[in-house]
Order: structure tokens, then sequence, then C-alpha cells
């Protein structure tokens, strides 16, 4: 008996491993791809761990829920153009975890391998004298001057110093009494994702060092007769519990997408998110390991969605539609178009297609333009425009047009 119900348990397996790997090789879009591992089975085989340990962040894939949250980060890796992500909620419901899960879908780029940060366009823009010596020589040469590198998420913590976000003096060559600046968080950054937890608890002078360097995408430091210009072109992500304040207007407008993530409403998929949790902690290289065919999927999906994304076009009458809408609603920013047009396009290449249609103009409108209106300004608007009425009347009074 016990035979034939193990027999039963190993054929009903291979059939949902066979049923698996069809739905897979099925795929034809990232979309797709979220859809079935979002829907699948877990498996929470548990085994005892060696103790050792080992940086595994917790596979995006296996996120349950926050739909929308998992589809802004996904956009912002297709189309760093949407400025980012910013994830507003209550403590405990995923936010953090969801991006450092990103890691294992980031990109492969192209990094200078030159401390000084040389690169190829450096020379077709000023010529050979804009690079350093040793890079001229190996241009020179047809040697490279970059190396491939993955991505990275580069991480703000709360209590990080002005000097450790922009550089400043190298201590360790002050003490060998040579001179040399030292890159920050932010140069760092450049290429990458920069992360930000609880940002509404930065200090203003990191507040506007971020801001400066996100507007510009470089940066300038100075320390006595010394001075160095860094890069920093990054993806800004952060993350928000309300109840501890608000965020500088700045600064939220610079995040592009904003996403509201409360906690799961479905008992099913509490208990799923639980399973998956308690999976994860007792054995996280199973876990990794059990998603790894889909995260590979997932990665080399986006990559050909950011391939594709140059040739996705926006038609005029969509666009129109969504100028429509933004002024419906009554915000000034023109971020906000910005924002919503360039998701709409990422959305499409994660689609696999070469055109946005008004259907991604309404799943992406949300994330872009929620918290873009200003009870403030709405109230100094209106002032102002009883105040210009006033004016203009009194003039019109007092000193009337005479006509020509």
């Amino acid at each position: 008996m016990e035979e034939q119900h193990q027999s039963s348990s190993e054929l009903n397996s291979a059939l949902e491993d066979k049923q698996e790997t069809e739905a897979r090789s099925s795929i034809r879009s990232l979309r797709e791809l979220i859809d079935l591992v979002t829907g699948r089975g877990f498996k929470p085989e548990l085994e005892e761990e060696s103790g050792f340990a080992e940086l595994l962040p917790f596979p995006f894939l296996a996120l349950v829920g926050q739909m929308e949250m998992r589809l802004a980060l996904l956009l912002s890796l297709i189309n760093p153009a949407v400025s980012g992500v910013l994830l507003i909620g209550p403590r405990g419901t995923g936010k953090t975890t969801a991006v450092r899960s990103l890691i294992n879908l980031l990109p492969d780029i192209e990094r200078s391998a030159c401390f000084y940060g040389c690169l190829p366009e450096d020379v077709e823009i000023g010529g050979i004298d804009a690079i350093c010596p040793d890079c001229a020589k190996k241009y020179a040469e047809g040697k490279p001057l970059t190396k491939t590198e993955k991505a990275r998420i580069v991480e703000l913590p709360l209590n990080a110093r002005l000097e450790d976000v922009v550089g400043g003096l190298d201590e360790h060559a002050v003490t060998h009494e040579r001179f040399r600046l030292k890159r920050g968080i932010l140069s760092l950054a450049d290429q990458n994702i920069l992360y930000i937890d609880e940002v509404n608890l930065l200090a203003d002078e990191i507040v506007d060092a971020i801001l400066d360097a996100a507007a510009q995408g470089t940066y300038t430091i100075r320390r006595g007769q010394f001075s160095a210009t860094y890069k920093a072109n990054f993806t800004l992500i952060g993350s928000m519990n309300p109840e501890e304040g608000n965020l500088r207007p700045q600064i939220l407008d610079r995040f592009g997408l904003r996403v509201i993530v409360r906690g799961l409403s479905s008992a099913q998929e509490r208990l799923d998110a639980y399973r998956r949790v308690a999976a994860y902690r007792s054995s996280p290289r199973r876990v990794v390991a059990q998603f790894y065919q889909e995260t590979e999927l997932a990665r080399t999906e986006l990559q050909e969605a950011r391939n594709l994304l140059p040739r996705v076009i926006l038609p005029d009458q969509v666009a129109q539609k969504g100028i429509q809408m933004i002024q419906a609603l009554q915000i000034d920013s023109l971020r906000a178009e910005i924002t919503m047009f360039e998701a709409a396009r990422a959305y499409a290449a994660a689609d696999g297609r070469t055109e946005v249609n008004q259907e991604d103009i309404r799943i992406v409108a949300p994330m872009a333009l929620r918290l873009r209106r200003s009870a403030f300004m709405t109230s100094y608007f209106e002032e102002r425009s009883r105040e210009e009425k006033e004016l203009l009347t009194t003039i019109e009074q007092m000193i009337p047009e005479t006509k020509s």
C-alpha cells in the first residue's frame, strides 16, 4: 500500500514538472513569465543549514502578490528614464526585500577600467588629450578602456555623513603625506541602483547632494586646492514609512513612479508568503535554486526588453490621451508625462511590442501620476488668480485702455 502511495506521489510530481517545463517553454514575454511564476505552487522542502553566512537575496520571482510594486521595479530596470521608484507603506510589507531581490535581474554594463574613469567616448568628444596617459597608450594599442561588470545595488545608510555620500580626502593617503580624493557613494552608484531606505529621514544636506547629482548626472567636490568631478547616473529607488514623517517635495518630485505598498489582503497569499519566508530562512540556497531557471529567463527577457526599447514608439493619439488625463487632474509638473510615457514604452517593450497603446497608459498612469498634486500650490494659484483679476480690474478702471 505504501509503495502504491509513493508511486502515485512520484507520478504526480513528474506530471507537475512536465507541465511546468511545457509552460516555461511557451513563454513569449516578461509579463507572461511573471504571471506563470506568481501562480505557481511552492515546494517548501526544508533541510538543515551549515550555519555559514552567505549573501543570497530572496528571489524576486518568489515574492507573493504586490504586483504593482514588482511591475514598477521591473519598468525602472528596463527604462532608467522613468526616473526611479518610491515605495510608500508600513513596516513589514516587503519593500526592502523586493528591492534587494533585484540583484539577480540587473544587466551587465560597460564600466571604465581606469581609476580616473576614462571612456572611449571621451576620445571621440575631446581627442586623445581627454584621457589619462595610461589610457591613451591602451587606446593607441587597440586595447579596451572598459570592462564588463554586473550592475549593483548601492545602499545609502541612514547614518551616512555628507563626506561618505559625495567623497572627500582619502584619510589613508593623508597618513602617508599624500593627497588624493576618495569617491563617495554617489560616484559608486554610477550606472547602478542607488537604494535609500527611510528616505524621508535623510538629513537635508544629503538630500540636496542627491538632488544635485540626480539632476545633472555628475557632481563636483572641492577640498582645498583639489577638486574632482564624478559621474553619477543612477536609478534612484527609495522606500519610506509615512508614519515616520513626510518627504520633502523636492526629492519626492525626483521619483518617477510612486507605489503605495499595503499588506497582503488575501489569506492564501499571506500563508504562501509565510511558507516561502520560512523555507528561505531554513535554506536560502534551496529556495534560490528552485527559482534559478525562472530568474535567468527573466534576466534574459529584461535584456531583450532593454534592447527593444529604442524602437518602441508613442503614437500621437495615445500621447494626447495621456496629456488630457494630466490636464484633467491639474498636474503642473512636466515630469508627470515624461514618467508616464517612458513607463508605457517600457511596458510595451516588456510585452514584446514596438508601439505603445492606450492600455499601456492606463496601466502605468496610477504609478506615474499619484502624489503629483499639491493642495498648497492649488490654493496658492487660486489666490494669485483672484489677486490678478482684481489688479487688472482696478487698472482698467483707473487707466482705461486707449483705442488707437
